[in-house]
C-alpha cells in the first residue's frame, strides 16, 4: 500500500508541498487538552486583528479552489473551516484525541491536515482527478459520486475518502475508537509551504507521543518523491 499525488496534480499545482505520517497504536483514551491548547493559542495569536481568509496559507488554497472551478466562500479547505469556526465559537467539537490534536496542529499552521483509518482504505490511496465512478460516503450515511474532474482522495476500490481535495473527508475512513493504524496527511500550496510542512511534520511527530501513537513512517512528498510506502 502507498499514498501519493498523481502526476497531473503535481503538474497543475507546482507549489504543492505535502507530508505524511503513518502511525500505529490505539489512541482513543488519551487526554490531549493541554497539548492541543498550545497549538490553539498559536492560532489565536495569528487571528488577532485579521480573519483566517487573510492568511497566506488560506489564500493559496482559495486560489486553488477557484482554479478547480469551486467558489472559495462556498467550499473551504479544512484548515479555513476550522479556523473560521474557532474564531466565532472559541471552541471545537471533541471528536477523537488523535483528530483533536491534528485539528489543533492544522489551525496553528493554517494547513489542512487529514487523518484516515488505514484499515478502511483498499489498496493504494491517491490524490487525483475523479473519473466519475468513485463512491463517497457522507457522515449522514448518504452515497455521493464526485463529478469527473473533481480532486479526490481515491483508493483502489474507487472509494473517495475525501471530496474537493481538502474540503471534506468521507465517513468511511474517519478515525473511530477502534482505529489502530492511521495515515496523517498535511498539504500546503503557499510560497513557504515546503518549510512549513517540514515544521508541521516535526511538531506532529513530537506531540504524537502524548497519544502513545508510534510514528511508523514519515515522509515529505514532492514531484520528485511523490509517494510514501505504507506497508
Amino acid at each position: 500500500m502507498r499514498f501519493q499525488h498523481s502526476e497531473e496534480i503535481w503538474r497543475d499545482f507546482p507549489l504543492l508541498a505535502a507530508g505524511a505520517v503513518v502511525i500505529q497504536g490505539e489512541t482513543w483514551d488519551r487526554d490531549v487538552t493541554r497539548q492541543s491548547q498550545r497549538f490553539l493559542d498559536r492560532a489565536d495569536a495569528r487571528l488577532q486583528g485579521l480573519s483566517e481568509s487573510e492568511l497566506p496559507e488560506i489564500q493559496a488554497w482559495r486560489r486553488a479552489f477557484a482554479q478547480m472551478g469551486l467558489k472559495p466562500t462556498q467550499y473551504r479547505c479544512a484548515a479555513e473551516a476550522l479556523l473560521r469556526r474557532y474564531r466565532k465559537d472559541k471552541a471545537l467539537p471533541q471528536i477523537h484525541p488523535l483528530v483533536n490534536l491534528c485539528n489543533a496542529v492544522s489551525m496553528a499552521y493554517a494547513i489542512p491536515v487529514a487523518v484516515f483509518d488505514l484499515d478502511r482504505v483498499e489498496g493504494n490511496l491517491e490524490v487525483r482527478y475523479a473519473n466519475g465512478a468513485e463512491v463517497y460516503l457522507t457522515f449522514s450515511g448518504e452515497i455521493e459520486h464526485p463529478a469527473p474532474g473533481e480532486v479526490v482522495f481515491a483508493d483502489a476500490a474507487s472509494q473517495a475518502h475525501a471530496r474537493r481535495w481538502t474540503n471534506r473527508q468521507s465517513a468511511l475512513s474517519a478515525v473511530r475508537p477502534d482505529t489502530a493504524r492511521a495515515l496523517i496527511i498535511g498539504e500546503a500550496l503557499h510560497d513557504d509551504g515546503a518549510a512549513d510542512v517540514a515544521g508541521l511534520l516535526d511538531e506532529l511527530q513530537n506531540v504524537l507521543s502524548v497519544v502513545r501513537a508510534e510514528p511508523d513512517r514519515v515522509a515529505r512528498l514532492s514531484s520528485d518523491q511523490p509517494a510514501i510506502t505504507i506497508s
